[in-house]
């Protein structure tokens, strides 16, 4: 039934926009060139409101911030802290006098309410036992990523100000790294150049180099003007535009690659260079917009989270793919009508060598070997993906702290210095949140106090402080772990559970308990809630989605468990590193912690959609050898043969492009981030697209292109691979005549 040759069909969407591109390729180009320059000018009138504000609507903690934010509006701000040590004590007067007239100087600024001094009236608790380490709050009026960072910057400098003989001065806090943690800005362009080498050495030509990088520029530019304008609408974090970045250099170069290659075939196989653009648009530019739509819905699915902070990141990203997907179909095709039979003109002499895709070649003979002995080449590639993939069963969500900024970053320094003098809990106290409904609820509040006082693991609990409406109170607790450590999660969990509602039962007051630890303990639970469903949905959309195009159940089931077995490992790899410590000084990613929460989440929303641009790479190649053939072994290996060179070339560029991120930045999260997507898109590309795959479709046989005849009839049509055979396709091998393979092959 899948045997034979498909008969002429109607031409697709996108050999449509292809061929009109074609025709008009003057227009389209000026088109694409306009759109660039009108959006960056809209984009920088209009400017940017990208923001760090974080909310979880229905958890305790921000109910307890609620609270905070409505009856204390002067407590509801972010703070910074003014950490300073003094060799000869913080009492002389020299070093107060300093400090005060800092003080004074920062408690000037509008955004500013006020700065809690260490020598004012209760600000013993702020000073070290040994007299030599104090800090002072600055309290301010609003959330970190509402603040100007030049004012954070001039307040920072004026605090720093004050130290020389003997005195340090150090200043920490959300609102300081906030001003500290600028993206780096070498990231795109070390990533540009290291693509610029491999694609030179993929193509050999300089042209054929450029209109690659030329979709990805336009992808890139066009994509984070939309980013920044939905910005106004979407919350959006500030790193979203260098995720969006890596993503979408990656994915335009990738998918510029694979139209250009198939393009060069066509040239090859003697085809004039409009007919080699529509062939290369049939298949390969399908392919891409096939794969597109996948990286679309996956990147789309996180909004299944609810989360605020990621709707304009996974809007913007997925818009970037969007556009860079448009780009490839359109602007592409545009400039391979200007570049004709040129695309090989400057070419360099020692790059230039086409690998052969016939039985000669490295792949199809590696595909041939592995089809010889499938159960081990399985197994054993199994077996990896298991081993790298282990560590995440002790994988512990979370936030790090300050402790794990780099050394080099004042927020760092203060945090150390804080540990020092107090302990490591004084860098994240818990708070508790309570409403009052009569004067004798504070009574009950002080035995909640005495309760707190003798629980292990809290070294002091400050005074239950009333607003002025006196129905509410504050207290603060300090842990004695750090605010990542998982002791100190168990201790708010015990608060909650425990404590709280042993001390208040029978009074009338409501304890919710808030701060850094307990925001990010709700935080992860309810990461661990959603992601199943996130997980669900996009395998379910992606299963059908290629059903309707490989016509096939067990290819679109086997994609699936391999892309899951790939993240995985890539999972495991992340804990190995950044929770276990492994080359974390080589890295610099500072000490080990948790994995950031949401990590999980963005990564296999992205790697599930990069993943799958290989398989539709691949399979889409191996499903039109099959067409012809009727031959599934020898259509596995002509498939890898004629896709495993260009696929690899793609995967080392994301590789690169992921990994110029983390050696060119500081930020962990983009350290984790970067890692995460260039190991696991490494790990596809060698274990899973070029062992795993090959050899359990030769372990399935025929049977991977079975589709009950019930379902074939309810399934729409949609293909992706080419509909008729190409003379010549196999260098002179006649394909529809087995008897004209020749026996090496055949092996």
């Amino acid at each position: 039934m899948h045997g034979r040759t498909q008969s002429p069909q109607k031409l697709s969407l996108v050999e449509r926009m292809s061929a009109w591109s074609v025709r008009r390729r003057r227009r389209v180009i000026v088109l694409w060139v306009v759109v660039l320059v009108a959006f960056n000018a809209v984009a920088a009138s209009i400017g940017s409101q990208f923001t760090n504000a974080f909310s979880l609507p229905g958890t305790e903690s921000q109910e307890a911030f609620d609270i905070l934010e409505e009856r204390f509006p002067e407590r509801s701000g972010d703070t910074a802290e003014i950490v300073f040590k003094a060799e000869g004590g913080i009492e002389d007067a020299g070093v107060r006098s300093r400090m005060e007239d800092a003080f004074g100087r920062i408690e000037d600024y509008d955004e500013v309410v006020a700065v809690l001094s260490p020598y004012g009236e209760g600000g013993t608790g702020q000073m070290s036992p040994e007299g030599t380490i104090a800090f002072a709050v600055v309290q301010f009026e609003g959330q970190a990523g509402d603040i100007d960072i030049d004012k954070v910057k001039e307040i920072k400098e004026i605090a720093e100000s004050a130290a020389g003989d003997g005195l340090t001065v150090e200043v920490g806090g959300f609102v300081v790294a906030a001003a500290e943690q600028e993206p780096p800005g070498l990231g795109e362009a070390i990533g540009f150049f290291a693509a610029m080498i491999i694609l030179l050495i993929a193509f050999g030509s300089l042209l054929a180099m450029v209109l690659p990088l030329v979709i990805a520029m336009f992808g890139i530019g066009v994509g984070l003007t939309i980013m920044t304008v939905l910005t106004h609408v979407l919350k959006t974090p500030q790193f979203a535009p260098q995720l969006a970045s890596m993503i979408g250099i990656a994915v335009g170069i990738d998918y510029a690659l694979f139209i250009v290659t198939r393009y060069r075939e066509g040239l090859e196989h003697g085809m004039e260079p409009e007919e080699a653009i529509a062939r290369s648009s049939g298949t390969a530019g399908r392919a891409v917009v096939f794969a597109g739509v996948i990286v679309v819905i996956s990147m789309l699915g996180m909004l299944l989270m609810r989360f605020q902070f990621v709707e304009g990141l996974a809007v913007g990203a997925a818009t970037v793919v969007f556009v860079t997907m448009v780009a490839s179909a359109t602007l592409l095709p545009a400039l391979l009508g200007f570049t004709g039979r040129n695309i090989d003109k400057f070419h360099i002499p020692f790059f230039a060598k086409r690998q052969s895709t016939d039985e000669t070649s490295i792949w199809f003979r590696w595909s041939r070997r592995i089809q010889r002995h499938p159960g081990l080449f399985a197994t054993m590639s199994f077996l990896v993906l298991v081993l790298l993939a282990t560590p995440v069963f002790s994988m512990r969500l979370g936030v790090a702290d300050a402790g794990n900024d780099p050394k080099s970053h004042s927020t760092r320094r203060a945090y150390d210095l804080l540990s020092e003098g107090f302990g490591p809990g004084s860098n994240g106290h818990i708070i508790l949140v309570a409403s009052l409904e009569s004067s004798e609820d504070l009574d009950a509040l002080e035995g909640l106090r005495g309760d707190l006082e003798g629980t292990e693991g809290i070294v002091a609990v400050g005074p239950a402080v009333p607003n002025e409406a006196g129905d509410a109170a504050v207290v603060n607790v300090t842990p004695a772990f750090a605010p990542q450590d998982v002791e100190t999660s168990e201790l708010v969990d015990e608060i909650r559970t425990e404590i709280v509602p042993r001390a208040l039962a029978g009074s009338g007051a409501v304890v919710r308990v808030g701060g850094f630890t307990a925001i990010i303990d709700d935080f992860s639970r309810q990461i661990a809630q959603r992601l199943p469903v996130l997980i669900g949905v996009v395998l379910a959309l992606s299963f059908l989605l290629l059903m309707v195009v490989f016509r096939s159940v067990l290819v679109p089931l086997k994609a699936a468990v391999m892309n899951l077995l790939s993240i995985g490992a890539a999972y495991g790899v992340i804990v190995a590193i950044f929770q276990w410590g492994w080359f974390a000084d080589e890295i610099g990613v500072g000490r080990p912690g948790p994995i950031e929460a949401w990590i999980p989440m963005m990564l296999f929303a992205i790697l599930f959609g990069l993943s799958m641009d290989y398989e539709v790479f691949l399979l889409s190649r191996v499903r039109e050898e099959y067409l012809r053939t009727n031959d599934n072994a020898l259509a596995v290996a002509n498939g890898l043969a004629k896709t495993a060179r260009v696929i690899t070339a793609a995967a080392l560029i994301m590789v690169t492009v992921f990994l110029s991120f983390v050696l060119s930045g500081d930020l962990r999260q983009v350290k984790l981030f970067g890692i995460g997507l260039a190991v696991a898109v490494l790990i596809d590309v060698t274990l899973v697209r070029v062992v795993l795959v090959p050899s359990t479709m030769e372990l399935l046989g025929d049977a991977n292109w079975w589709l009950p005849r019930w379902l074939d009839r309810l399934l729409p049509t949609l293909r992706i691979e080419a509909e008729e055979a190409e003379e010549g396709e196999h260098e002179g091998i006649d394909v529809r005549d087995p008897a004209e393979i020749p026996e090496e092959a055949r092996r």
